[in-house]
């Protein structure tokens, strides 16, 4: 202590204010981007598992291609339905809540594919599925912006992480469409393994509803790891009458997010087009594999291999898209540019449609990976985006609409393609709907390249105390 410090009447100093203990619940970011891609994963493997069955199932059950076509327009309208109330209820109560809920429903979604051959039981696991799906959307990576943003700032690194839990993503999707479709053959080879799984179970479980069950169990792991492994900070005790009042609160400021915010409006606007690609892909490229082969059956299985090395593209797209917004030099020119790549995928699509000669086969192959890989490319860095415009009040919310988005053009974009004839034409159109997307990042926001606010926009008025 110095003499002036000590001198007669000199004022005392205050003690030193000891530092605050380090929150345990708050992990560094390493650790949380391990435990979202974990989730991610997760989370899709299962899905990814009925890929390959779920229509052979559907139809060994006795349900026609009719039928078939109506459990998955089940499926879509119940994700799309309950898309902005389930994202604004994970505003409300929390994200670990809403994910493992997602976890459950998907429990007994599989359950039944597994085990029913109504076409009621089918149809209620499919809007199970459906419900779980709108659930899922968006609190996983709320829940890693949120932690990340809890210990290093809202100017934290975010490309890395959503990039890694989107390339896990697409791994758990292409993993599990080849345990899918694997499965039942290998225990097919088995002799007598269908007839005794068959009378052991009294005619309830196949060689084909053997991926769902598994499915299942991978989703009860999924619960457990949900709320063992994804901490949050305390949210005030929920109400019904709080939650009744705030979920419309946030849907209503979710739909208003475009009004609000240009960038905001042409991230939703990308998503649409984004959902016209995934509809054209999805719709017709089934079709183009039986057509390769001669026949559904061994159709099928092209397709499935096909699916799982796109899902590979995305990965690897998902993988490379920090390298692509460091390269363009902003997430915004990323998006661009994976959007080019998309429409470059779709186009060979198009112009090898009318051929099935090697050439042309080798050029559609071609088309579909590069799809695939842009999608994988723009996702993460569209994201990156997003978290840069909204707070936590409200993440979930506007994850919600993204999805809403493209779910909605994804459905009546399919309607459209599967009414033009077959040929080039739905490709080149779904081509210049994607174009029209990546249009809207030619013009880059001057002195402000990726696109910030000074500080991110609130979703819901007040803060989480308050509400």
């Amino acid at each position: 202590m110095s003499g002036a410090a000590s001198a007669p009447g000199a004022p005392i100093p205050p003690p030193p204010v000891p530092a605050p203990a380090p929150d345990a619940r708050r992990l560094d970011p390493l650790t949380a981007r391990r435990r979202f891609v974990t989730v991610s994963f997760l989370f899709w493997l299962p899905i990814g598992m009925s890929i390959a069955t779920g229509v052979l199932l559907f139809t060994d059950r006795g349900m026609g291609l009719a039928a078939v076509a109506g459990f998955f327009a089940v499926h879509s309208l119940t994700a799309a339905a309950m898309e902005l109330p389930t994202g604004g209820l994970s505003d409300v109560i929390g994200r670990r809540a809403v994910l493992a809920t997602a976890g459950l429903l998907n429990v007994a979604a599989f359950t039944l594919f597994g085990l029913a051959s109504a076409a009621w039981a089918i149809a209620f696991g499919m809007a199970l599925m459906g419900c779980a799906r709108a659930l899922s959307s968006g609190p996983a990576e709320a829940w890693y912006v949120d932690t990340v943003h809890a210990h290093a700032g809202p100017a934290a690194d975010l490309r890395t992480g959503l990039a890694r839990g989107s390339s896990a993503t697409s791994a758990a999707l292409a993993l599990g469409t080849l345990l899918g479709g694997g499965l039942p053959w290998l225990l097919g080879r088995v002799p007598g393994a269908g007839e005794w799984l068959t009378e052991v179970t009294g005619g309830h479980v196949i060689l084909l509803s053997v991926p769902a069950l598994l499915g299942a169990l991978v989703e009860v792991g999924f619960v457990l790891y949900v709320v063992s492994a994804l901490p949050e900070p305390p949210r005030p005790r929920a109400t019904l009458r709080g939650v009744l009042g705030g979920v419309p609160a946030a849907i209503g400021a979710g739909l208003r997010l475009g009004g609000r915010d240009a960038v905001i409006r042409r991230l939703l606007l990308t998503a649409g087009t984004t959902g016209a690609g995934l509809a054209v892909l999805e719709l017709l490229t089934p079709g183009r594999a039986a057509a390769l082969t001669g026949t559904a059956e061994s159709g099928a299985v092209v397709f499935a291999g096909l699916a799982c090395a796109g899902f590979f593209c995305a990965a690897l797209g998902s993988q490379l898209a920090p390298l692509a917004a460091r390269l363009t030099g902003s997430s915004g020119r990323a998006v661009l540019a994976g959007r080019g790549v998309v429409m470059l995928g779709l186009v060979l699509l198009g112009a090898s449609a009318s051929s099935t000669s090697a050439l042309a086969t080798a050029a559609a192959g071609t088309g579909f990976g590069l799809a695939y890989l842009g999608l994988g490319i723009a996702a993460p860095n569209a994201n990156d985006l997003l978290h840069r415009r909204v707070d936590a009040s409200g993440r979930a919310t506007a994850l919600s609409v993204q999805s809403l988005a493209l779910q909605l053009v994804a459905a009546g974009a399919g309607i459209a393609f599967g009414l033009l004839p077959l040929g080039p034409l739905p490709w080149l159109l779904a081509a210049a709907v994607v174009l029209a997307g990546a249009l809207l990042w030619v013009r880059r926001t001057a002195g402000n390249p990726e696109g910030r606010l000074p500080s991110p926009l609130p979703v819901v008025a007040g803060s989480a105390s308050e509400r």
